[in-house]
């Protein structure tokens, strides 16, 4: 495939940008030198990985504050760790960040052959599947791999149980309908019911278990994203209870004082005070 290289370099940075790039590389590459920091030198691989979750995550808070001050910060967290996680991989002399750029280019280009090659497309659906057959063909394993295999082993546990049970339903192995996973969610509370009856914590625990598994997917069959809609929750939750903490500070009171019917009572005029039609 020989793609369009000037379709490619038409919108390429500016100069300015290209410099910037330059200038935060050059500040992390003096980070990590001998007379550099301490602290940045100390970190590991290991270390920066769990940041890089750390600021992936706080990327998704800002865009779903549609905060734009906030994204651009969190996107600039963002890419100072991945910078850094290449600094430390040249290091090390594995690679360097010309192999990072080289390698992502080159994939993108082999999998988007309807933009770059000769094939053609008639759906969003056709692109997914074009990519998933041109990543097979780029990493051809040597024995036959299970459907499940591949999906990241760090992903919350949420976001793997939907990519889990989405690649099941992909070959038929699924409810008909939201029915059927609505009476399997019947049945898994019937079971852990069960299980708080007979006060066996592990079985409790693998009920609750089987319990979250089913609501992922109900989730997936409504067309949510589990851990996106469990983080609103979150978000409602912590403004609910600080509306709490306000009212009762406000009366010389703190959660620990006031009665669980006072802050019911306040719980749910932070509901409708917030978004009294949706609940």
């Amino acid at each position: 495939m020989s793609p369009d290289t000037k379709s490619l370099t038409a919108k390429q940075p500016a100069d300015h940008s290209a410099r910037k790039f330059r200038e935060l590389l050059a500040l992390i590459i003096r980070l990590r030198s001998p007379d550099g920091c301490p602290w940045d030198r100390s970190r590991t691989k290991g270390d920066i990985g769990h940041y890089l979750i750390e600021e992936a995550y706080e990327v998704i808070e800002a865009l779903e504050a549609g905060s734009p001050q906030d994204l651009k910060e969190e996107l600039g967290d963002l890419l100072f760790q991945i910078l850094f996680l290449t600094r430390m991989a040249e290091e090390a002399g594995e690679f360097d960040l010309d192999g990072v750029l080289d390698g992502i280019r080159d994939k993108m280009i082999r999998r988007h052959p309807h933009v770059f090659g000769d094939a053609s497309v008639e759906n969003v659906e056709e692109v997914r599947r074009n990519w998933e057959q041109i990543k097979k063909e780029e990493h051809p394993a040597e024995k036959p791999s299970g459907l499940l295999e591949g999906i990241p082993g760090g992903l919350s546990a949420l976001a793997r149980a939907q990519r889990v049970t989405g690649r099941a339903s992909e070959v038929g192995f699924d409810w008909p309908d939201v029915a059927g996973v609505l009476r399997k969610l019947a049945e898994e509370i019937a079971e852990f019911e069960a299980a708080l009856e007979a006060r066996d914590p592990e079985r409790m625990r693998e009920e609750v278990g089987d319990l979250l598994f089913t609501v992922v997917n109900l989730s997936r069959f409504a067309r949510a994203d589990a851990e996106a809609a469990l983080r609103i929750s979150l978000g409602k939750f912590a403004e609910r209870f600080a509306y709490i903490e306000r009212k009762l500070a406000a009366r010389g009171k703190n959660p620990a004082d006031a009665s669980l019917a006072e802050m019911d009572l306040l719980w749910d005029e932070a509901k409708q005070k917030g978004r009294p039609d949706k609940g």
